[in-house]
């Protein structure tokens, strides 16, 4: 099977910009063959610590969901990626939704735990991420740091025949005193960026298809005063079953397609570590994801869904 993986720049909370480009980005990895196509995660609005982006949220059966199935049945190949949706509870969740080559829908898979400042615009789902998309061929569906958790390991390894997964995975400010400190924790971040893809198809036994983000981000920090400025780590990239990088797009690259054939298939695996993370998280990142959780979801019940 032909896959592709879309490396976007999007334009914080302008959905029919972003829109504009996934659209164009996918017919161009359609041109080149591909069979299935995944965009990244928030691929209508981008992410950071934006309030603009509760307002761009959009309905299930909107315009989102729409381009899925429209890009699909036009070139006849599977399409998917995830967006902030609000659904009819009126809560608001990272959907991932996959269109089958006729334009129906597969699938949907909400993101398990949202990362960091991202709990201030999305709730966490609770399937399993596994959708059958015909009678040969099962989809696992993982979305960012799902890519660094056990549990996503557990769901998926030994149940999936090819995961499509896509990750708006944002840097750390070199810029904050102190800078050493921050460089360094800059490059193990981003370490681990490149590698949960390659990680994540040896744990889980098929190969992975990973879209991102890349460029600029400028936002401010929730709780601090102080204002982040970085970027997306990017890694676009097509890993086969056993870790092997069949293709990548780095961050620097900017947007555009990766494209590479692979076996849709189940092999052995590595067995998870008896632990939460599949990488090991050092004690100040650990600090900043429960500070931004405990902030993330009372900013969540006061400006989103009381």
């Amino acid at each position: 099977m032909r896959v592709a993986a879309i490396q976007l720049e999007a334009v914080p909370a302008d959905v029919d910009a972003n829109l504009q480009a996934s659209e164009r980005l996918c017919d161009e990895a359609a041109a080149a063959g591909a069979e299935a196509i995944v965009l990244p995660e928030f691929f209508t609005t981008g992410i950071g610590f934006l309030p603009e982006l509760v307002d761009a949220a959009l309905p299930p059966e909107g315009a989102a969901t729409e381009l899925l199935q429209a890009l699909a049945q036009r070139h006849g190949a599977l399409v998917g990626g995830s967006f902030l949706c609000r659904d009819g509870d009126g809560h608001i969740r990272n959907a991932f939704f996959l269109a089958r080559p006729d334009g129906t829908l597969a699938g949907r898979h909400d993101k398990d735990l949202p990362t960091m400042w991202e709990n201030c615009f999305y709730v966490g789902g609770a399937d399993d991420g596994v959708v059958a998309v015909d009678d040969e061929l099962t989809v696992g569906l993982a979305v960012c740091w799902e890519l660094m958790r056990t549990q996503t390991v557990r769901r998926l390894a030994g149940r999936v025949d090819l995961v499509l997964a896509g990750s708006g995975w944002w840097s750390v400010d070199e810029s904050w005193p102190p800078r050493a400190l921050m460089r360094g924790l800059e490059r193990r971040n981003a370490v681990v960026a490149r590698r949960a893809a390659e990680a994540f198809a040896r744990y889980a036994g098929a190969p992975v298809v990973h879209a991102a983000h890349a460029g600029r981000l400028q936002c401010a920090m929730p709780w601090l005063p102080l204002r982040y400025r970085g970027r997306f780590e990017g890694n676009t990239v097509v890993v086969d079953a056993d870790g092997t990088v069949l293709a990548r797009r780095d961050p620097g690259d900017g947007a555009g397609v990766v494209v590479a054939d692979v076996e849709p298939r189940r092999v052995a695996s590595l067995a998870a570590p008896d632990r939460f993370w599949l990488h090991r998280r050092g004690v100040l990142p650990t600090a900043v994801w429960n500070y931004q959780r405990a902030h993330g979801r009372r900013w969540y019940r006061q400006h989103v869904h009381a």
